[in-house]
């Protein structure tokens, strides 16, 4: 099969156009002929150090859609033939290939109304999002929001998430090429990081009292400074790097929530109703596109060959919406 998999540890340069054996599904597990994956940026962050549990050449990607193609001893509920999407488990093999495997119970079967591209396009970052706001904080009507980064595929499935679900006002940060953007997603106010202090604008809007939900895309340091803006009894939601010293933290008579999400981790936990958690949001997340709930992301469409191009331009995480490979078009 024709695959994009780099040959050692390294960045996107380290990436190559090459032809590898067709995998074999092991016990529960299900081969899918892929027709659509998406890049994120997992891809470019493990890659550059590998993982211990690794082999080469090995496949980037963890998020596709296609047809099952042949179906492991022990895979229920699936048949040869199957549209599917899934998540894939980012300690194995990747998804940027003509063919690859997941286990059976953390897929999703998916409709005919949605494309393969709109599918492949959601998991990583949709599903972080829903995990973050629907299962982890609870979020209710009403309630306030900052997402950080929400041009981004995360902040901007989390921007409509919001939106479905009644909370406001749902405050994001974006550049100012990216404004009309969130607000036509769902965001009802923008902070232009690069020219506004985010936090002091957070406290102006709110009076001094903060919002109560926040999901921090960026990174450890963003997180800590977000405790300040949290209000009384508010929840902080981190997806890559959590405070690192909530012990300390001042003044003492503020109460909040914190989570630490990696939606991957699932995978390999040794946790069968976490694992399973993932088809279920994922068939939950499809309802909401299917309603209309949720839109796709504003996709780019492009060929494995141009993979590590791409991984290269997510890398500077400046990149609006999502990446989407057509693997079959």
């Amino acid at each position: 099969m024709k695959a994009i998999a780099q040959s050692g540890p390294g960045g996107p340069d380290n990436l190559s156009m090459m032809t590898l054996a067709t995998p074999e599904p092991g016990f529960g597990e299900i081969r899918v002929e892929v027709h659509a994956a998406s890049l994120n940026p997992v891809d470019y962050k493990v890659m550059a150090g590998g993982h211990p549990a690794w082999t080469y050449p090995h496949v980037p990607g963890v998020d596709a859609s296609g047809i099952v193609h042949a179906v492991g001893e022990g895979a229920q509920g699936w048949s040869i033939g199957d549209r599917v999407v899934f998540h894939a488990d980012f300690t194995k093999q990747g998804v940027c290939a003509e063919y690859a495997l997941t286990t059976a119970h953390t897929a999703a079967k998916l409709p005919e109304s949605v494309s393969f591209e709109e599918a492949a396009a959601f998991p990583c970052a949709g599903l972080t999002a829903y995990q973050a706001i629907v299962r982890k904080m609870r979020a209710q009507a009403g309630q306030s929001i900052l997402i950080h980064g929400g041009a981004g595929g995360v902040g901007g499935y989390a921007i409509q998430i919001a939106k479905a679900l009644g909370l406001g006002p749902i405050y994001t940060t974006a550049s100012s090429e990216n404004a009309d953007y969130v607000m036509a997603i769902g965001a009802d106010v923008v902070i232009d990081y690069q020219a506004e202090h985010v936090l002091s604008r957070i406290l102006e809007l709110t009076d001094g009292r903060g919002v109560d939900l926040i999901l921090n895309t960026v990174n450890r340091l963003t997180s800590q400074d977000d405790l300040s803006v949290l209000s009384f009894g508010g929840q902080l939601a981190c997806i890559a790097g959590a405070p690192e010293t909530v012990a300390d933290f001042q003044p003492s008579s503020k109460t909040f929530t914190l989570h630490k999400l990696m939606l991957g981790g699932a995978h390999g936990s040794g946790n069968r109703q976490a694992e399973e958690d993932i088809a279920r949001m994922t068939e939950e997340f499809l309802a909401w596109i299917t309603d209309g709930q949720i839109r796709p992301l504003q996709q780019k469409l492009i060929k494995l060959e141009e993979v590590p191009d791409e991984l290269r331009r997510l890398s500077g995480r400046h990149v609006r919406g999502k990446i989407v490979v057509q693997v079959r078009g």
